[in-house]
């Protein structure tokens, strides 16, 4: 079997072993203590690694722009996706998904398939684009979490000036975000992660072996998910996906690229699962209005976890099938039609439950205007 094929299946274990570890703890205090090891020290620890070991060439800095713009195109886009899929606006879950909806994780979804199929060179690619996508992931995405805070919790008498400083000062204190000043430090100052002293570097690589084990245990933990939410989560999914390849069409198109890999590293990439990232983000706004007692929460925890324990499984069957068929999806005429083919199915759970809806209350009317006839009917005998 291969390699990356049983990798995945052994990601899938994991997320498996969650779910029977339930029956275990039960108590939520338990996986909140999963979730700080995760936030405070596995994560930051995955994230200062990262930074350290990226090689900066000029000649692929036009990617991280390329996955900045695929970022903003989800998130502009994914308003309309969401209400689509019959998510209301101004709720919890909206927000929540609205935040999961633009960021990539192909550190677990795509990288190992990348270096599989494509080789090192396309994985090297795929890392430089990788950058953008963090800026976007660790810094957009938080600023806009916590701008979405203050106004579900309709902060009032204080100034923007004010605003800005609480909101810069819970990014300092942040351990995620502390952990990027520093390698952002170190990295413009020459150092690499094999100029560390061992202690340092070593001590870090051992937290960072716990990231990949421990989120997928947490989404297994954690996941809830009923019938009808699955649906609608994987149909946003589906469309998300024929978006995502409508874009690396467009940009093949239009940047005239003609070589086979170059376009399945665009797809692979782009088609990489929801991050854990703003689930960090949305962890920590939560504490904040459990420290205020405030029953409006702007976001919902248990959603995001389920966003992610299904996108992870879909992104790396896409990604898998994708790269498996050789250059089959190489093809612009391919790519147009199977992104049409994920937006038609993501689309037919809400198209289903509109005409089910409408049907259900047609019914209703009918039923409404028969139980009134028969009054309607005596009244007029009374009157003859």
């Amino acid at each position: 079997m291969d390699h990356n094929l049983q990798k995945t299946i052994l990601f899938l274990a994991f997320i498996l072993l969650g779910l029977l570890l339930k029956v275990k703890l039960k108590n939520k205090q338990e996986l909140a203590g999963i979730k700080m090891i995760i936030l405070n020290l596995a994560l930051p620890a995955t994230i200062f690694i990262a930074l350290l070991s990226i090689d900066v060439e000029l000649s692929l800095l036009i990617l991280p722009f390329m996955a900045l713009a695929l970022n903003v195109v989800l998130f502009a886009l994914a308003p309309a996706i969401l209400s689509f899929t019959g998510l209301k606006r101004g709720t919890a879950n909206f927000r929540t998904a609205h935040l999961l909806i633009p960021s990539l994780a192909p550190g677990l979804s795509c990288f190992p398939f990348i270096l599989e199929y494509l080789g090192e060179s396309y994985l090297a690619k795929a890392a430089m684009a990788d950058l953008g996508n963090k800026v976007f992931v660790l810094l957009v995405l938080y600023l806009i979490a916590m701008r979405w805070h203050y106004k579900t919790q309709e902060v009032k008498g204080t100034s923007n000036s004010s605003k800005l400083k609480n909101l810069m000062l819970a990014m300092v204190t942040e351990p995620v975000n502390l952990f990027i000043a520093g390698a952002l430090i170190l990295l413009f100052a020459g150092f690499r992660l094999d100029t560390l002293p061992f202690v340092f570097s070593e001590g870090l690589l051992k937290l960072s072996l716990l990231m990949t084990p421990l989120v997928l245990l947490f989404i297994g933990l954690s996941v809830s998910v009923k019938r009808n939410q699955f649906l609608q989560i994987l149909s946003l999914l589906l469309i998300r996906a024929g978006i995502v390849i409508l874009f690396a069409l467009a940009v093949c198109y239009l940047g005239n690229i003609s070589i086979a890999q170059d376009r399945l590293l665009l797809l692979a990439f782009g088609l990489s699962a929801c991050s854990f990232w703003p689930f960090a983000h949305i962890a920590a706004v939560a504490s904040q209005e459990k420290e205020l007692n405030n029953l409006r929460k702007t976001f919902n925890q248990n959603y995001a976890i389920n966003i992610l324990a299904i996108s992870f499984p879909l992104s790396v069957l896409l990604i898998l099938g994708i790269l498996a068929t050789g250059t089959q999806f190489a093809s612009l005429s391919s790519l147009l039609v199977l992104a049409l083919s994920l937006v038609l199915s993501g689309s037919a759970y809400p198209i289903a439950r509109y005409f089910y809806r409408k049907r259900k209350y047609s019914n209703s009317d009918i039923e409404i205007t028969a139980s009134k006839k028969p009054a309607i009917q005596i009244r007029q005998i009374h009157e003859n």
